[in-house]
């Protein structure tokens, strides 16, 4: 589901440092590969735990790189500070993301506490190749616009890939499974079947009896987006939150 990344090498002072390739993660908390991005591409703020490789422009400046290395001897720790040397830092420019809404299709967001106007959308790219990622409830900042299409859920990717891609469901073995993943493939879904009731998106298949077709589970901190197929609200898995969610036609992705 999700792909992997190509990642090129660079010289900074005298070193190799790796440079992660297009649409590859590029920062967080507790990420510990490459920082900076391949030529045409710019580190993207998802959000704090999520930093990601787009296209666009960008803006250098030069830094001095600083290494601090812990030495520890018995009952001791020392530490020592070294200067590398000069390197070009790149800021993130203007994405390929559409921010506008596009005709046909809505934003889709929660419109409850804790992930109130955190918005649907795939993480860490929205684009066919190399291959789209997991669905996600995160910051307006890469929204996806979306519709239902013969029952289909139908991600615009816009300017970012120009091909629709569509969220997927996993069909589990074990049918009294809690949470389903989701994600976008760039064929249509197979199992089950999407539905807006009002403005609230929900999901239905034959083979399982959900109490409640519009109950979803937002996980972790990346707020990762699963099916819920027990009951809203009640002996809810830990780690996650119960949630709705919901198509919005405003012109921008408010927060």
């Amino acid at each position: 589901m999700l792909s992997g990344v190509v990642t090129a090498v660079s010289l900074f002072g005298g070193a190799a440092i790796a440079q992660q390739g297009a649409w590859g993660q590029c920062g967080g908390i507790n990420w510990d590969g490459p920082n900076t991005c391949v030529s045409g591409y710019v580190c993207s703020v998802l959000n704090e735990y999520y930093s990601q490789c787009i296209p666009g422009t960008a803006t250098t400046s030069s830094a001095s790189s600083t290494t601090t290395a812990r030495t520890t001897t018995g009952a001791s720790t020392t530490l020592s500070t070294v200067t590398t040397g000069t390197a070009t830092t790149t800021t993130a420019g203007s994405g390929t993301y559409p921010t506008t809404l596009q005709s046909g299709y809505y934003w889709v967001r929660a419109v409850a506490s804790p992930n109130f106007h955190s918005y649907l959308q795939a993480a860490p790219t929205a684009t066919p190749s190399p291959g789209p990622g997991d669905a996600y409830l995160r910051s307006e900042k890469n929204a996806g616009q979306f519709n239902i299409i013969d029952e289909q859920l139908v991600y615009n990717p816009g300017s970012s890939g120009g091909e629709p891609l569509y969220m997927w469901v996993e069909d589990a073995a074990d049918k009294t499974q809690r949470t389903l993943q989701t994600w976008f493939n760039a064929t249509e879904n197979p199992y089950g079947a999407f539905a807006f009731q009002g403005d609230t998106l929900t999901w239905a298949v034959e083979d399982i009896a959900r109490p409640n077709a519009a109950a979803w589970l937002v996980c972790g901190d990346a707020g990762q987006l699963y099916i819920n197929t027990g009951a809203y609200a009640y002996d809810t898995p830990s780690g996650c939150a119960d949630q709705t969610i919901h198509s919005y036609g405003g012109s921008t992705a408010d927060v």
